[in-house]
């Protein structure tokens, strides 16, 4: 059996400080290099060890966040102990019903509207310091697209013409989202990262990533989620909704609906590329085949708003022409989880 050399120091370090303890379960799998356990007393008290190897995953920018959330009224989860040299810490466990497992037509309304209230108090945390979700940093994600995704993952490698249009979509994706109010982002703010919770729900998780950006980005992260489609007319009215809600808390000043969804739609097609990229860079890179099912649902986000606006429609007409959908279809494992 191979050794874990870094959960045996896992094992020590929590000995030290949580000794009534119960050999450790897995609590959840990432799409990082994080790992997550569960630690249950022998009185029957829950907690969550995070483990964080400190050259891929440093824990003070984790640390950071959690702090500011927890001072904007955000239930994360409290740290009990850590070590930012090692990378461990003790957390409190939020429970096993992420809102991926919770989301159904007849729940959706009550669990968004608790989300939209928790949003609305992360979009006044506290992001002094934090990076900006500028030009440079929304340039490198969209690369994600044309580098892994049409790439690596179906093998086509656009022409100088094709390229030039790619730059020119991205160009007025940008410039959408540097137009919006820039607030405190999450910047992952989905079903699998919040957790349905008895009291002060939901519970938010994997934050480490907060950046400061634009206005949009965490609302199309949750109601464009990649786990999860909604009817297109119930989205926009959720959309506007929580922009009547922003604007009510002074996050933003009132814009049209017009406006508010060209922003709220040219995010999500950011995000969309973006994600399309990650996933197959997890699937070749990384050996994570499991969000490889989920490609054809952002695809199909993509497809279907792309054709909206005539700076984006241009994108909508190339996907077509290189025939991404019956492409991705052929590029699927047989035996992807």
């Amino acid at each position: 059996m191979p050794t874990d050399p870094r959960r045996q120091m896992l094992d020590a370090w929590l000995t030290h400080h949580l000794p009534d303890t119960a050999p450790l379960e897995p609590a959840s799998g990432d799409a990082s290099f994080r790992r997550y356990f569960r630690a249950l007393t022998r009185s029957g008290a829950s907690y969550i060890v995070m483990d964080a190897p400190p050259a891929q995953e440093p824990l003070a920018p984790f640390l950071d966040i959690t702090q500011r959330l927890a001072q904007a009224d955000v239930h994360v989860p409290n740290v009990h102990a850590h070590d930012t040299h090692a990378g461990f810490a003790l957390l409190d466990d939020l429970g096993t019903t992420p809102y991926l497992a919770a989301l159904s037509p007849t729940t959706a309304d009550a669990l968004y509207a608790d989300a939209f209230a928790t949003l609305l108090r992360i979009q006044r945390a506290d992001c002094t310091g934090l990076p900006d979700y500028d030009a440079a940093m929304l340039g490198r994600e969209m690369a994600l697209f044309p580098d892994w995704f049409l790439g690596r993952h179906l093998g086509l490698t656009p022409d100088t013409a094709q390229r030039a249009l790619l730059d020119t979509v991205n160009a007025a994706l940008i410039a959408s989202a540097l137009a919006q109010p820039q607030v405190f982002v999450h910047r992952d703010y989905h079903s699998r990262n919040l957790m349905r919770t008895a009291t002060d729900n939901p519970g938010v998780l994997d934050y480490q990533d907060a950046v400061r950006g634009p206005l949009t980005y965490d609302l199309v992260s949750l109601l464009r989620d990649a786990y999860v489609a909604w009817p297109e007319e119930r989205i926009r009215a959720w959309a506007l909704s929580y922009r009547d809600q922003a604007a009510r808390a002074g996050i933003c000043l009132a814009v049209d609906d017009a406006t508010f969804l060209r922003w709220f739609d040219l995010m999500g097609l950011q995000r969309q590329l973006k994600v399309l990229g990650i996933f197959a860079r997890l699937y070749h890179r990384d050996g994570k085949a499991g969000y490889l099912a989920d490609l054809p649902r952002v695809l199909d986000a993509l497809l279907r708003i792309a054709p909206r606006y005539p700076d984006t429609a241009p994108l909508a007409e190339l996907l077509h022409t290189l025939d991404i959908p019956a492409r991705l279809a052929k590029a699927a494992p047989p035996c992807a989880p």
